[in-house]
């Protein structure tokens, strides 16, 4: 799906222009010509539409100022990129203060525009998950939190860490030697051969629908253990 952009832009020609540009380069274009036109169509959703908004400091009806303010009062992380004067420096500088990601000084050169609109919908978008799954287990590295359909699942240090062990290996046999490494470089302090099948145990408890017959951790006999990809 292409990227919609916003045009608040009250001259025919530039908004003709820059239409043309962006459409040529695959991009949406909603292009209205004032403040009031522009908020109707921002602070409607909780979601918005866009994913960029390219905005004229000087309009002849309202103010370009109160549109970024709009845009980043209703959806913070919607970038703005001002068009101003070459000598306006007040405005771009007042611009950046309120929040605007970037600005192009008018006339513009279309490649440069083009690339500014780019880089500011690439460093909005939201970084690539990182969570981890296995089977219905969903696990969030970043915040040691784990779930089960939606459901929190509570588990001690030593528990998450070799769940977090097997996520990471999916499918890969682990042996009961290299858990106990890992477990033991983690925790800092030696993992017996027996605590080790107490925890494995605890484990299944939390997580499998018939902790006697795991689906998610598998027993290899005489080897170790592995995970369901």
């Amino acid at each position: 799906m292409s990227a919609r952009i916003l045009l608040v832009e009250d001259d025919p020609l530039i908004t003709g222009t820059l239409t043309e540009l962006l459409a040529d380069e695959g991009y949406a274009v909603d292009a209205v010509r004032t403040q009031r036109d522009a908020a109707e169509l921002l602070g409607g959703a909780a979601a918005s539409p866009y994913q960029l908004v390219l905005l004229d400091v000087s309009l002849a009806e309202g103010s370009g100022f109160a549109v970024c303010a709009l845009a980043k009062q209703t959806h913070p992380d919607l970038p703005v990129i001002f068009l101003t004067a070459s000598d306006d420096e007040v405005s771009t500088v007042t611009g950046l203060t309120m929040g605007a990601d970037d600005y192009i000084a008018k006339p513009f050169r279309p490649r440069e525009l083009l690339a500014r609109i780019q880089a500011a919908i690439r460093r909005s978008r939201p970084m690539r998950s990182r969570l981890l799954r296995l089977g219905a287990i969903t696990i969030d590295p970043d915040s040691a939190h784990v779930e089960r359909d939606g459901t929190e699942i509570a588990l001690s240090a030593l528990e998450y860490r070799l769940l977090l062990l097997f996520a990471r290996h999916p499918g890969k046999l682990i042996t009961r030697e290299a858990m106990r490494d890992a477990l033991w470089d983690e925790a800092g302090a030696y993992i017996e051969e027996n605590t080790l099948s107490v925890y494995i145990r605890r484990l299944r408890n939390k997580i499998e629908d018939d902790p006697a017959s795991p689906q998610i951790i598998e027993t290899v006999r005489g080897l170790g253990y592995r995970a369901r990809a």
